[in-house]
């Protein structure tokens, strides 16, 4: 049927049919439970975490108070606020069952509209549909879904095709218009740091390549110039999270988040350890990863008029895949090893959040008959059910394991924490689980009683009858402000666990133990109002300046 005959149903029953795609992802929960892959307790206790600590009046949690079952740690200073500000709004509105079901939905949700909004820029109304919904329910989606609960690079996912729809579309402007572009672009590129940082590690190295493709392609040494600012830009609007986060990384063992089997050795495709459970979910996604690069770069050779009659955007897509399908495979380990931060992205198969994107988009270019598209879709779905079966099955978590991790949240008595979050001095792996909030650890009789104990401030009396140590039980850290009857005192570390000891005086001790809000907070907080500011200025004048006559007669 012409393009133009075809009866197209308008963006609300698009946004529809993006809806239904992604709910019947969802459809297996029906009958298994909730998927619960690798990182799901991670992200659940950190939506939980969060929720009880607005109820604070914590607008913006800094310390996982219950992690390490209790002793706490950094976690929301170094993990970008979206995924869990996301997932602890939906935990307050909906039932706790639902809350992970409904995030999902609309991660997913949000990746095909994204979709939807590139793709309708080049093609017509029922292939940018069909792409939208190819890239809602693509492999690696289902894979995050079902093996990883990766919630936040799942929800960064909505990012990719919004940039590439913002690069192309400023490359094809000149002059003003062009640098105009800069404040969508860093925007998108803030959003990457503020939603994940192995995927914004990803996005601005796919933001680099892709400028570098265009600039080439136009010919225009001022387009690297323009990526250049909005690489600038958005480092300075997502200041108050990157700055403490650079920074407060001397102050808890952020090494961890490359140790043995997190490595980018250890995770190229087909790669073997002596792990057998680590091998199994490789494996997995080896296949997967192998499936899709294979079927992309097919598709992409098959789209012969869009290589003759839109250039750039094959280009674009064509070295977008070319480079992601690389950096999976072991030969690349050189680049790991010396380009700046990409061995924080730990997994190479990671690369697949963007080849992901190409793929939907080279089959919806490359294969124009609906049953070679049908026999993509079969061909990729036998692939991941192939995978389950023979390879590795998903886990599962029931009712009663969410109302679990309700429970240790409600009772106060936590959840295990991070390796690479917790603070330097400290060893989760001799903590006391047992021990009460404060004591005296020495031999001095104590009377103490306490009166707050929130996840920034914790306030007791502790009256001893000689000048003693008290044991909090605190990871001690930087960040924390101890003061006894007024007076600022330095707390200690005791080994080997890193508890916090406090040094007090005989009598009676009034002792208050505050996060405080520490410089590079502050800096970083300055720097993006400041940022933010500045750049609603620009776009103010700006479009008075675009509305202005050109030629005053």
């Amino acid at each position: 049927m012409p393009a133009s005959r075809y009866a197209v149903p308008g963006h609300r029953y698009a946004l529809l049919a993006i809806a239904a795609t992604a709910l019947a992802v969802e459809i297996p929960f029906l009958h298994y439970g909730y998927p619960s892959g690798h990182d799901v307790d991670f992200h659940l206790y950190s939506w939980l975490e969060v929720l009880g600590q607005w109820k604070q009046g914590i607008f913006y949690p800094r310390w996982a108070s219950l992690a390490h079952f209790g002793y706490g740690e950094p976690r929301f200073v170094f993990y970008p606020p979206a995924s869990w500000t996301l997932g602890a709004a939906l935990s307050a509105i909906f039932p706790w069952t639902w809350a992970s079901c409904v995030y999902i939905w609309v991660a997913l949700t949000a990746a095909g509209v994204s979709m939807h909004a590139l793709a309708s820029r080049w093609l017509n109304r029922r292939d940018a549909l069909f792409a939208a919904c190819l890239f809602v329910a693509n492999p690696y989606h289902i894979l995050i879904v079902y093996w990883r609960s990766a919630f936040a690079e799942l929800l960064a996912s909505w990012l990719v095709p919004l940039l590439l729809l913002l690069l192309l579309q400023a490359a094809e402007k000149s002059g003003r218009e062009q640098w105009r572009m800069v404040a969508p672009l860093s925007l998108v590129l803030s959003a990457a740091w503020l939603t994940n940082a192995p995927a914004a590690v990803m996005i601005h190295y796919s933001f680099a390549l892709l400028v570098v493709v265009l600039a080439w392609r136009r010919r225009s040494a001022k387009f690297l110039l323009v990526g250049a600012a909005a690489v600038i830009a958005a480092a300075v609007l997502c200041a108050f999270y990157l700055i403490p986060a650079t920074y407060e990384q001397k102050w808890v063992q952020i090494e961890e988040v490359v140790a043995q089997g997190l490595r980018p050795q250890d995770n190229f495709l087909f790669v073997r350890t002596t792990d057998a459970d680590h091998d199994a979910f490789n494996r997995l996604v080896s296949w997967i990863a192998v499936a899709e690069i294979f079927v992309t770069l097919a598709a992409l050779a098959a789209a012969k008029r869009w290589r003759e009659n839109r250039k750039d955007f094959w280009f674009v897509l064509a070295a977008w895949a070319a480079v992601s399908s690389v950096l999976m495979f072991s030969p690349s380990g050189v680049l790991w090893a010396h380009l700046p931060k990409l061995q924080f992205m730990q997994l190479p198969w990671r690369w697949l959040l963007c080849l992901s994107m190409t793929f939907s988009l080279a089959v919806t270019i490359g294969l124009r008959q609906w049953w070679a598209r049908a026999l993509i879709c079969m061909t990729m779905l036998l692939v991941i059910v192939a995978g389950w079966a023979r390879v590795q099955t998903p886990w599962w978590d029931q009712a009663d394991d969410l109302h679990e991790i309700q429970d240790n949240m409600a009772t106060g008595a936590g959840y295990e924490g991070v390796d690479e979050y917790t603070p330097i001095a400290a060893n989760h792996r001799a903590i006391d689980k047992d021990a009460r909030r404060v004591t005296v650890d020495g031999p001095a009789k104590a009377n103490i009683h306490v009166l707050i104990w929130n996840a920034e401030l914790k306030l007791f009396t502790a009256e001893l009858s000689a000048p003693d140590n008290v044991a909090v039980r605190l990871f001690n850290y930087p960040a924390w402000q101890v003061e006894d009857n007024g007076r600022t005192v330095q707390a200690l570390a005791k080994p080997p666990s890193g508890q916090m000891l406090i040094p007090l005086e005989a009598g009676l001790n009034r002792v208050q133990i505050t996060f405080i809000r520490t410089w590079d907070r502050k800096l970083g907080a300055w720097i993006s109002a400041f940022a933010v500011f500045a750049m609603l200025v620009w776009m103010f004048f700006a479009r008075i300046f675009s509305h202005a006559p050109r030629d005053i007669q």
